[in-house]
């Protein structure tokens, strides 16, 4: 609690930070601002002013919590503590303030086997020690989605994951999870996973199903990930009907990403789908050609949700 409660002063301090960078930078714009100029200036500094004091009450608050969590007297008091701070409804503290009243009130018994139990689990997959960290880690729980972005593509890039099929359907699995931020990174990381095989894996078979994963996926963050696909022929090994590995080219997957971005529509799949109207490949070609007709129009958001792929109409 100390720790969560802590993270939260800190982040505020960035935002008091960044303030007195932004009254800088009006403090610059006025020395060479005309007359008429400066008053809009000086009503923003004024503002980033006000706000800047309001942050500083805000860090010293936190603070304050975060050194009267370890110096309660009593578990009453302790208690008393945590309530309030759970009338506060935070939504990156809630959890963790529910889960130390939880604690509080726990039998000793039940206590020794979660003891236990953390024990076992301490050595787990990598995929859930990730997962566990959505559930705990601060700074993964705050509402910007960068920290959880830079998780997911620091996991997926570590050598060989990528290719370890239980890791990847652990990954999977907790898209189902109840708890939102755990459902999020696990979106993001499922994404990079299925990226890395897109793109990096010579066997084609394994990268159309990664397609078609991606391709099931309700995220714009896929939309990056379909584009380069789309934009990259390369060639690999598929199995043949005599169960013997040949060369082909992705144009298969490239296809299923052609048409997924044509249902995303938005400016970055049109003008990837206007790219691929001279690929070597004539079916991309036609696909692309029809789908530009079909919606000629500047492409603004998407068709439809996820589900099976559409059949582009033939021309």
């Amino acid at each position: 609690m100390q720790q969560a409660l802590d993270s939260k002063a800190d982040s505020i301090q960035r935002e008091f930070i960044a303030a007195g960078y932004e009254l800088d930078e009006i403090a610059r714009q006025l020395l060479d601002a005309e007359p008429d100029q400066r008053e809009p200036l000086r009503e923003k500094q004024r503002i980033l002013r006000d706000r800047q004091r309001g942050l500083a009450g805000e860090v010293n608050e936190w603070r304050d919590r975060a050194r009267g969590v370890r110096s309660q007297p009593g578990q009453h008091t302790l208690r008393e503590f945590l309530n309030d701070l759970l009338k506060l409804d935070d939504p990156l503290l809630t959890p963790s303030v529910k889960h130390a009243l939880y604690l509080l009130d726990a039998p000793e018994e039940e206590l020794e086997a979660m003891m236990q139990q953390e024990e076992t689990t301490v050595v787990t997959t990598q995929a859930g020690r990730l997962i566990q960290r959505a559930r705990t880690d601060f700074d993964l729980r705050r509402s910007d989605v960068g920290a959880r972005q830079r998780a997911a593509v620091e996991f997926a890039n570590r050598p060989g994951v990528a290719q370890q099929d239980d890791l990847v359907e652990e990954i999977e699995a907790a898209i189902d999870d109840p708890d939102p931020m755990v459902q999020e990174i696990a979106v993001l990381t499922m994404i990079h996973l299925h990226k890395f095989r897109c793109m990096r894996v010579a066997d084609l078979d394994m990268s159309y199903a990664s397609v078609q994963k991606l391709a099931s996926l309700n995220n714009l963050a896929t939309v990056p990930v379909l584009i380069e696909v789309l934009e990259n022929p390369r060639t690999g090994f598929v199995q043949g009907d005599d169960g013997a590995m040949e060369e082909a080219g992705n144009n298969r997957s490239r296809m299923v990403a052609l048409l997924r971005l044509i249902e995303w529509h938005t400016p970055d799949a049109r003008l990837a789908v206007q790219k691929v109207r001279f690929d070597q490949d004539p079916d991309i070609v036609k696909t692309a050609d029809r789908a530009l007709e079909l919606f000629p129009e500047d492409w603004s958001g998407p068709l439809r949700g996820t589900g099976s792929l559409p059949k582009v109409p033939e021309a």
